[in-house]
């Protein structure tokens, strides 16, 4: 009866390789449900391996093969929640939380006054019909509920007095 190797159970010569491919196919996993910013994934990733360094690596290879992009995770994010009704400021936070960079949310965020204004009455619509409040305490509710959703108190003050 032969012997098995003793180096051949370590794996250690492997251990890298097999980590990194690990990484990696759990990112490939994740972004397989939805698009993630960098940030996200190492804060996901930190819980399950301990590999800071080999992480990165994996990170930068997917970044330079474009399987991870932050510019493309802020443009996907920002559609989705503009088409839930929500408003600049709240998506700026929400992008801010997830790590992504001033530079790449602005631009997405600066479609215009008029945009934004048609997107806050298509949220106020769909909360509360199509007609305006006139009494005061309804203008409450409702510029409540539009801060809530993140748009900006001039466009709500021109939306409901103006």
């Amino acid at each position: 009866m032969s012997r098995p190797n003793p180096e051949a159970l370590d794996g250690a010569a492997d251990a890298p390789v097999d980590l990194a491919l690990e990484i990696e196919n759990s990112v490939i996993r994740l972004l397989a449900q939805r698009e993630h910013s960098r940030a996200e994934l190492e804060r996901k990733l930190v819980r399950r391996f301990a590999a800071g360094e080999r992480m990165q690596e994996v990170l930068d290879e997917l970044e330079q093969r474009g399987l991870l992009s932050d510019q493309r995770f802020t443009e996907s994010y920002v559609a989705m929640r503009v088409r839930k009704g929500f408003g600049p400021l709240r998506i700026r936070a929400e992008l801010q939380e997830r790590g992504v960079d001033k530079t790449l949310i602005e631009p997405e965020l600066d479609i215009g006054r008029e945009a934004w204004t048609q997107h806050l009455r298509e949220a106020a619509a769909q909360r509360f019909g199509g007609e305006k409040p006139s009494a005061r305490s309804e203008q409450a509710k409702q510029a409540r509920f539009l801060q809530y959703r993140g748009f900006p108190d001039s466009l709500i003050r021109d939306f409901l007095w103006g």
